[in-house]
């Protein structure tokens, strides 16, 4: 079964960094393309960053320039860099792994940003 572990989250002030990490167990099959979303309270889930395993990326207009999603492919790990964070990045992140068709998520890291 597979299984994402997301760790790094926390509190910081705004213009701080953060750095999450997640790593993906549980398969011997290729992860096709990894990639973090985030949830605020009252709000859906959305998109922040996702990598392919060729490792072209894609961001939310929201976080360009400021996050950057990299991952370990020997490790199964994917990572994403949060710089310059704002209080209204605050949110639950969750990391996924795409194997074949189907998606795999974690149980997500809250992430608060004090103004």
């Amino acid at each position: 079964q597979v299984r994402m572990v997301e760790s790094g989250g926390g509190l910081v002030q705004a213009g701080g960094s953060l750095r999450l990490s997640c790593a993906a167990s549980g398969t011997s099959l290729d992860i096709n393309a990894m990639g973090w979303y985030r949830q605020a309270p009252g709000k859906q889930r959305e998109m922040v960053a996702g990598i392919t395993s060729g490792g072209n990326t894609n961001y939310a207009d929201s976080v360009k320039g400021r996050f950057t999603i990299f991952r370990d492919v020997s490790k199964n790990t994917v990572y994403l860099q949060m710089n310059s964070l704002k209080p209204e990045d605050t949110a639950n992140y969750y990391c996924n792994a795409t194997i074949g068709s189907l998606r795999f998520w974690g149980q997500g890291t809250q992430v608060t940003v004090s103004s």
